[in-house]
C-alpha cells in the first residue's frame, strides 16, 4: 500500500481498490463510508477537545494569567476531564417543552457541520468528497445549523431561550450573505467552486495576493462574518450572559449541552479551514513566483503542515477578536451587516469581476 506525506492520492486509491476486490460494490462501499465515518468521528473530537484547550489558554494569555494547569501536565487534560463531567450529568426534561424538537435540535446542529466538514481538502487527495460545487455545497448545508437553533430556542418554552434563539437567526441569516458574497469574489476570480482546483490554482501564489486589494477586502469581510455566524464574540448576543443567560441552549444539560458546545467549535474550525483553502491556498505551499529555490524549500514542508498551520492562524485570530472587543448590542451588529458589509462587498464583487475581465490579476 503506498503511502506519500506529500499526496495520500495512491494511498487512498489502493484503499478502494482493496476494498472493491475483497467484498462485493456495496459493501465497499459501506465499509468505506464507515470508516471515513469513524474518522471524522474520531477527529471531530480531539479537534473540539484541543480547540477548547486552546481558547482557553489563549484567553488566559490576553489577560495576563495562567488558565488551565491542573489536570495534566500545563493543564492539557482539563478539557477531557470537562467533557467526561458532562457525559455523567443528569439530562434534565422540562416539564412543558416540546419533547421531540427538544430532543432532536442538539442533534441537527452537529449534522450540519459534519456534513460541511466533509467537503474540505486537508491535503493532496485527502477529502472525503470532491464536490465541483464545493463551495456552494458548504455555504448550503452550513446554514442548516440555524434549524437546530431555533428548534433549541422555542422548544424550550423559555423566554430567555427564545430571545436568544431568534437573535441568533436573524445573526446568522443576515451574515451568511456576506459570507457567501466573499466567497463569491473569490470564485469569480478562480472561474470554478471545487475546492481541489481552488486550491490547485494557488500553486503559484495564494489568491490573498493574487486577487490585490479586493481579495484582502473579501478575506477581511469573511472573517468579520463568520465570526458572527458562528455566534463568537464580540457577536456572541445569542449568549449573551448578563441578559439571556445561556441564550438558546439555557434549559439543556449534560451530552446535549455538550452538542451545542462542541458544534461551536467545530463551526470555528469549519469556517477558519475554508478561508485558509479558499484566501490562502489550502494545503499548498507558500510559492513566489520565479522564485525556484525559495519555492522548492517550501515544498518540502508535508501538506498537512501547511493546512493545519494556516487554519490554527485563522483561529488564533477568531480567538483574539472575541477577547479584545466588546460584545455589540442588537442593533449594532445587524447595522454592520446590512449597512457596510453588505454594500461593501457588492462593490468589491464587481471591482473583482472587472480585473478579472482586464486580466489585471496575478
Amino acid at each position: 500500500m503506498a503511502f506519500n506525506i506529500y499526496d495520500f492520492t495512491s494511498f487512498t486509491q489502493s484503499i478502494d481498490e482493496a476494498l472493491y476486490e475483497w467484498l462485493p460494490p456495496f459493501w465497499a462501499l459501506i465499509v468505506e463510508m464507515t470508516i471515513i465515518g469513524l474518522v471524522f468521528l474520531i477527529g471531530y473530537a480531539i479537534i473540539g477537545l484541543f480547540l477548547v484547550y486552546a481558547e482557553r489558554k489563549v484567553c488566559a494569555f490576553m489577560q495576563n494569567r495562567v488558565g488551565p494547569n491542573r489536570v495534566g501536565p500545563y493543564g492539557i487534560f482539563q478539557t477531557i476531564a470537562d467533557f467526561i463531567k458532562l457525559l455523567m450529568k443528569e439530562l434534565v426534561y422540562i416539564k412543558n417543552s416540546d419533547k421531540l424538537l427538544f430532543n432532536i435540535a442538539p442533534f441537527i446542529v452537529i449534522i450540519a457541520s459534519f456534513m460541511a466538514i466533509a467537503a474540505i481538502p486537508f491535503a493532496k487527495g485527502l477529502h472525503a468528497i470532491d464536490f465541483d460545487i464545493g463551495i456552494m455545497y458548504v455555504i448550503a448545508v452550513t446554514s442548516l445549523g440555524v434549524v437546530g437553533v431555533l428548534l433549541a430556542g422555542w422548544s424550550s418554552n423559555n423566554k430567555y431561550s427564545l430571545i436568544g434563539a431568534m437573535r441568533s437567526g436573524a445573526q446568522i441569516i443576515s451574515y451568511e450573505l456576506s459570507v457567501g458574497l466573499s466567497l463569491l469574489t473569490i470564485i469569480v476570480l478562480a472561474g470554478t467552486m471545487q475546492f481541489s482546483e481552488v486550491v490547485e490554482l494557488q500553486s503559484s501564489g495564494w489568491f490573498i495576493f493574487k486577487g490585490h486589494i479586493p481579495a484582502c477586502i473579501a478575506f477581511v469581510i469573511f472573517l468579520i462574518a463568520s465570526t458572527a455566524e458562528t455566534n463568537r464574540g464580540p457577536f456572541d448576543l445569542a449568549e449573551a450572559e448578563s441578559e439571556l443567560t445561556a441564550g438558546f441552549h439555557t434549559e439543556y444539560s449534560g451530552i446535549k449541552f455538550a452538542f451545542f458546545f462542541l458544534a461551536e467549535y467545530m463551526n470555528m474550525f469549519i469556517v477558519a479551514s475554508i478561508a485558509a483553502t479558499v484566501f490562502l491556498g489550502g494545503w499548498m505551499p507558500f510559492h513566489i513566483g520565479s522564485w525556484e529555490g525559495f519555492n522548492y524549500v517550501m515544498d518540502f514542508i508535508p501538506p498537512l503542515f501547511w493546512y493545519f498551520g494556516k487554519t490554527a492562524f485563522i483561529i488564533w485570530l477568531m480567538m483574539w477578536f472575541k477577547w479584545t472587543f466588546p460584545r455589540l448590542r442588537i442593533d449594532q451588529l445587524l447595522n454592520l451587516e446590512w449597512k457596510y458589509l453588505l454594500p461593501i462587498n457588492l462593490v468589491n464583487i464587481l471591482i473583482m469581476a472587472f480585473i478579472v475581465l482586464m486580466g489585471w490579476h496575478f
